[in-house]
Formats: C-alpha cells, structure tokens, sequence
C-alpha cells in the first residue's frame, strides 16, 4: 500500500504534489519521493521518512516544472532501502519516471525476462523498478520513430498488462510528452482523476484517493477504470482508452475496511459509509449472540474503527464511550515492522481513560485483527483501568490468509486467525468474549452504498486470489524469502551470475 500522485498544471507543481503527499501520508510513512518535468528534464528528490521530513525548502526549490508525480512509500516488496524509495527513473527509450502502488506477483519471472530477453538491468529488489522497466520495454517496442503520441502508449500498456501479473495504480512521466496512468485489469488499487479550471486551461491531478483531489481545491471527475490508460499532454490535453481484454473491476476490500481516509471515495463507495454499515451489519450480529444487560458499553480502537462503533451502539440502543485516547504522533501501528515494535507502540499510541472503564462490561470494536499484538495489549489495557468483562469485536472478517496485492501481510504463521478458530482467537488476545464479522455482510456493507461493485479482492479474508497465479507454492517462498532474507539474496546473486555466464556464453 502507497499513496501516488500525478499532476500536470500551468504553474509550478511542487507544492501541489507535496501537499497531496501529506493528504496521502496515511497510505505509507517509510519513504516519500517526487519528481517534477520541465522541458525534457526530470528533477527528483527522495529519501525515507515522513513527507514533513523528506522536503525542505532547498529541496522544493529543486524541483522546478508544471507537471510532476510524487509517492509516500510502504514497503511491500524489496526492502526498507533509501534507494527503492520512489519514484523510479530510466532514461530509455525517451525518459520515463514512475511511481506505483501494488504488488507484482510475478516480478521474479519479469526480472529473468528483462535480463534475458529486453536487455535490462535491474538495480534494486523492487518490483516497481522491475513495472518501470516493463514499461520502458514496451513502450520502445511499440514505437516505430522517434516520437510518441497517445496510441503508442496505449498499445505499450495493452502488451504490458499482458506480461504483468498482480496489483498495480501507476502514474508516470514521459520526459517531453506528457503524465501517463494507468490501473491493473482487476482494479485492485485505487486510483482516480481530478480537474480545475483555470485561465489558461485545465489542470489536472491523479491520486490514489479523492481526499487528495478534494483537500487541493480540484473536482473529482472520476476513478480511473481497471485496465484503463489516462494520458495528459504537455498542453493539457487529456486521452485515454481501455488497454486490457478483459477487465473485472475488483477493489481491495481492506481498503474499505482499514486502509483508506474515511472521507475519501473509492469507485463510487464512500469509505466512511461502508464503514457505518460495516457497524451495522455488526450489531445485528451482536444482537443474535448476546442478551440485553450483557454489554454496558461500546468503544472504539481510535481511529478507523470509529464509523462502526459508533453505528453499532446507535443499532443497538447503547452507550458509546471514548475510552482510549490517541497520541496522534505515533505512526500507524499495521504499518510498522516486526511484532516488537507494534507491541511497544500500542501503548505509547493509546491511554485509557480509567473512569470509562471501571466496573464496566466492555465491547471494544477494531475495525480488524491482523497478528493479534495490538488486541492483547488493548484487552489488557482495559482489564487494568478496571473493566469486569471485555468483549472484543472486529468489523471486518478474521484475517486468515497473506496478501500478496500490496498489503504487508505475508506469512500465514504471522495471522493469529490462520489455523485457529475463533474461541482460539478469544484465547490469545485474553478477550472474554470476541465476534467477527461476517464475509458476506463485510462485502454487503460496500455494495450496500454502491450496488455497481459485486465483486472484490478480498484473499485476506476468503483466500481467493482473483488473478489466479497464486499457488501454495508461491505462498510459501514468499514465507521464506521474509524469515530468510540473506540466504534469498545470495540466491539472486548467484541466479544473475548465471544468467551473466549463459549471455556470455
């Protein structure tokens, strides 16, 4: 999961992408990146941090130029490394910068046909540099001079989505022409367009969420489709077309669950919305499992559990309480490596308001369990300000399976819902009691605000894994390369040497 951004204006873009980017920082806090177009020249910087942290004001002024993109990163795939922090820059076949946001699931095979077959060098373990460089690939097949116009660049994507396997939101510049984007067959990742106008014509602004248009002053015009293409000129002049066969929209249902801005709007369903009914569904489900007298009363995990508390008690006739207060200073803690630190944090993170607590029965709703770290701190939290029973409920689905679309979530033995049943669950976060919700009413929540959305990626929960290349197997390496990441770096080494040998050869 990272936050992307494109724009193309008539006056300089830096501040619109760095603004943005703080409207995005959500979405990744490791590393923030920009890089803006003027003439047929790229300026980038990028460094890992926080957005505040990464730009100064020497910094901003070295980015000149009225088109750019910019990306705050949380790492996926490759590593935490200053150098894969994004965007990602090659200078051929005519310059191209990029920014993305997903997962590619067949990133190693690309590697071996980059090297083998394109004759391109890959520098880093990201598969975004791996997407640039398919990308440029493509883009130089499908070029018969030495000129682009939009066709070229949407046949380069139509034989791009054709090699490329995963999720994957992309913004672009191609230096001299113009601000690409584009969004997987499936849709997985969201993105969407934004425009203003101006004296001088429209400015446009591509995010991945519409508080990035809205928070800058631009209208939202719409979510960019999956498999489609979007390409904005140099002169502001905007094109696109549909670049896959066969393209299924399927948005990510964490997305709705945890991921995104509340106010923000993703493929025509408020986030904020889904999450009320996410409450409700909840609360009917609570209702069927527990008498009246059971429960005292309701509090929310701050912050993005708040929605569905806060509905769920409205369903259900009962008090709701802020219990725990946010220190709003400490990062996310799903976002966070390594289960020390996430345990640690939970309580730098939150305080417990004593008096809300004692003597009380509790129901506490997360809007998910992931590993399980934060609930048992959080269960335990409330035992020590006084509560007498504490019921944990979680509106989303329990997490059984690895996500391999952009969701740090890769290993089975890391989910404490894989393997386990839920009064196994109940056991280890210590809860007196625990509720889940329901796949179905999870995915009736969305739907529910927009009845265009029928299906999602939802593996996490259901462990269907809708582009189909997804085997134990794969899962597995995936498993090993993270609890072994110095034996699957020699791997690589020795693998490129080989191949070096065989070229030789």
């Amino acid at each position: 999961m990272c936050g992307i951004v494109g724009v193309v204006s008539h006056g300089p873009v830096n501040q619109i992408i760095y603004d943005a980017l703080l409207l995005l920082q959500h979405r990744g806090q490791d590393a923030a990146g920009i890089a803006t177009s003027h003439g047929n020249t790229f300026s980038m910087h990028k460094a890992n941090g926080l957005v505040r942290d990464v730009f100064r004001t020497r910094n901003m002024r070295s980015l000149p130029g009225n088109s750019g993109i910019g990306q705050c990163r949380y790492p996926t795939a490759g590593s935490s490394s200053e150098e894969e922090a994004q965007p990602f820059y090659v200078n051929a076949p005519f310059g191209i910068t990029l920014a993305h946001n997903g997962n590619l699931t067949n990133a190693d095979q690309l590697k071996i046909e980059m090297f083998k077959n394109d004759r391109r060098h890959i520098n880093t373990d990201s598969d975004s540099e791996v997407l640039l460089n398919v990308l440029a690939h493509e883009i130089q097949q499908s070029t018969s001079s030495f000129s682009l116009d939009p066709s070229t660049l949407f046949k380069a994507i139509s034989a791009l989505h054709k090699r490329v396997r995963g999720s994957y939101a992309v913004v672009a510049q191609v230096a001299g022409y113009g601000l690409l984007a584009f969004r997987d067959p499936y849709g997985i990742r969201p993105l969407c367009i934004g425009f203003q106008d101006t004296d001088k014509g429209p400015e446009y602004l591509i995010a991945s969420e519409s508080v990035a248009l809205e928070g800058l002053g631009f209208h939202f015009l719409r979510d960019v489709l999956p498999g489609e293409a979007i390409f904005i000129d140099n002169d502001g002049k905007l094109y696109n077309q549909q670049c896959a066969e066969n393209p299924v929209l399927n948005p990510c249902a964490f997305e709705f669950v945890y991921l995104a801005r509340p106010d923000s709007v993703i493929d025509g369903a408020s986030v904020y919305a889904t999450r009320l009914k996410m409450g409700e569904y909840l609360a009917e489900k609570i209702r069927r499992q527990f008498s009246s007298g059971d429960i005292d009363v309701v509090m929310p995990i701050p912050d993005s559990s708040r929605p569905s508390a806060m509905e769920l008690a409205m369903t259900l006739n009962l008090d709701y309480r802020e219990g725990f207060i946010k220190n709003r200073y400490i990062g996310r803690t799903f976002l966070m490596p390594g289960q020390a630190i996430r345990a640690k944090s939970v309580r730098q993170k939150l305080n417990a308001i004593g008096a809300e607590f004692k003597g009380k029965s509790v129901l506490l709703v997360d809007d998910s369990i992931v590993r399980g770290t934060t609930s048992r701190e959080i269960v335990q939290m409330a035992r020590d300000s006084g509560a007498r029973r504490v019921i944990f409920a979680s509106a989303a689905p329990p997490v059984k399976y690895p996500n391999v679309y952009g969701i740090d979530m890769p290993t089975r033995d890391e989910l404490i819902a894989h393997n386990r049943t839920e009064d196994e669950v109940c056991r280890e976060i210590t809860a007196d009691a625990l509720v889940y919700q329901d796949i179905e009413a999870m995915k009736r929540s969305i739907s529910d605000i927009n009845p265009m959305l029928k299906k999602f990626e939802a593996s996490c929960f259901d462990g269907v894994y809708i582009t189909g290349d997804i085997s134990r197997d794969y899962l597995d390496r995936i498993e090993f390369a993270r609890a072994h990441p110095k034996v699957v770096t020699e791997d690589a080494v020795r693998t490129q040497l080989n191949l070096n040998l065989a070229q030789i050869e």
